[in-house]
Order: structure tokens, then sequence, then C-alpha cells
């Protein structure tokens, strides 16, 4: 039985109120390219908590991601992002609601307003000082535009989650800062079992993975060894999948290395921001 018919029967753990509670949809998001509803979590005894709710059937089919559904895979970069301790990912949980089954992830910030992104687009001679370059480009009429992002050991951690869940999608709109945390969004085109890494976080790329990510990634292989976490993310990802994210995992704590851009796909996403 593939996922995707497996996923009523999947239990997350999270608090009460993002699992249980009544899920109240505010409205849609506007620059979503699939269904993506602000929502609120109500439960007796908790605040309102507002999510993004992601609906399986508002999802577009893609191509190149058969298997499963992108909710379930936003799930289970929540559950990789907990195993290893990075701490990047919004709580996220697989649950049903008004428009069907589908992921809810703890909302970043407020409803009414953008949380910023570290990642900057500027003319060659506003690049703020310290970020590291990683894609040169024009603006609509030809004048010159750089890409860059600030040498952030918290950004550089999250290279390193990107690496292990092959993420396709790391724009610098799915980087968010809000009180002083650092939120990586939008997991829904990762852990594919081919290699398929964009992102725009390259500036560390060939260099030497911090002694702290390196502990997280042990942290994550070991996890990966037991079987009620291969359990837990099986209903999530294909066996398949599960295999090639164990072996990210063990490749990158043997080169040590954040990865390099391999010249076979697109290395940045389109658009970067």
């Amino acid at each position: 039985m593939p996922p995707s018919q497996r996923l009523q029967a999947l239990t997350v753990a999270g608090p009460p109120s993002l699992v249980d509670g009544e899920l109240a949809v505010l409205g849609r998001h506007p620059l979503a390219s699939n269904v993506v509803l602000v929502a609120e979590v109500r439960a007796a005894g908790h605040e309102p908590l507002l999510v993004a709710y992601k609906p399986v059937d508002g999802e577009r089919p893609l191509w190149d991601f058969p298997d499963g559904t992108l909710a379930a895979r936003e799930v289970a970069a929540s559950v990789v992002d907990r195993l290893g301790g990075f701490d990047l990912v919004p709580e996220t949980v697989w649950r049903d609601g008004p428009a069907g089954p589908g992921a809810v992830q703890r909302w970043v910030g407020d409803a009414t307003s953008l949380c910023p992104t570290p990642v900057a687009v500027t003319p060659p001679d506003a690049v703020p000082d310290g970020n590291i370059v990683v894609l040169e480009g024009e603006d609509a009429e030809g004048a010159p535009l750089l890409v860059s992002h600030p040498d952030d050991p918290r950004l550089r951690t999250m290279a390193v989650l990107d690496a292990v869940l092959n993420n396709s999608d790391r724009k610098g709109g799915h980087i968010l800062e809000h009180d002083g945390r650092l939120w990586g969004i939008d997991h829904g085109v990762g852990l594919h079992a081919e290699p398929k890494l964009r992102t725009v976080l390259w500036g560390w790329a060939g260099d030497p993975i911090q002694p702290a990510d390196l502990e997280r990634l042990s942290r994550l292989d070991a996890a990966l060894d037991r079987a009620e976490v291969r359990a837990e993310l099986t209903v999530l990802i294909t066996p398949v999948e599960l295999a090639a994210l164990a072996e990210r995992v063990a490749d990158l704590l043997g080169e040590g290395r954040h990865p390099e851009p391999s010249g076979e796909w697109p290395s940045i996403p389109w658009p970067p921001l």
C-alpha cells in the first residue's frame, strides 16, 4: 500500500492543541503555488495557535515527485529535524481538517506581515558586510545583481539539514527570522531518492562541517537505525527514500564536508527568493 493510503493511521507526537484541537480556516495564503490555508488550532485550555494547513487535495501533481504526498514530506522533514536536534523546522503534524487530511505547521510570525529572510539580492556595491555571494545575475534592465547570505553558523546548520533532506527548493523566502530564531519552511519537495539538492545556501560548499553539526548527524544516524523511527518514517516516505536518507547521512558523516554543486542538475532554485 503506498504511503498516501497509509497516512490515515499516522499518529505524530506534538502539542495537544496542534494535534487534537479544532482546525478553523481563516483564509488562503495568496503567494503559495499549492493550496496553503491560514488557520487556527483551537482547543480548550489553550490559546488559539496560528498554523499553515496544507491539505493533500490542494497539491498539484509533480512529475518528478510521483510517490506519496508533499504534505507527508513536510511532516517527514519535521521528524528528521527533531531526530537530529537541528531545531530549524516549525512543529509539523499530520492531521485531518476541513479540507481533508494534510500537514499542519506552526506559523512563524503573524498572519499580517512577512518575516524577513537573511538572504539578500542586491547590486554588487550593496552586498551586506560579511555576506557570501552565491549567485550572479541581472535585473530586467540588465543591471547586475548578486544573491548572498550571511556567514552565520545557524544558516550553516540549515545547509547541513538541507543536504540531509535533499531539499530541492531552499529559496531565500523559505528561510525566516523571527524573535531571534531562524526557521526553515516549505519542505514538500525534499527527501527524494535521487540527488536533487537546490539551495541558495552554497556559501560553505566543500568546507568542513561544524563539529556541532557532525554531532547532529551522528544523532540522526543512530536514530535511523531504530525500528520505531523507521516505522514512523516509512508511513511518510517510501522505503527507497528512507534508505537514501540514511545513505546521505552516512555520506555526510564519512566525508565531513558540505556538499558541492554537482553540475548534473540546477543547483539553485528559481526564483532564488
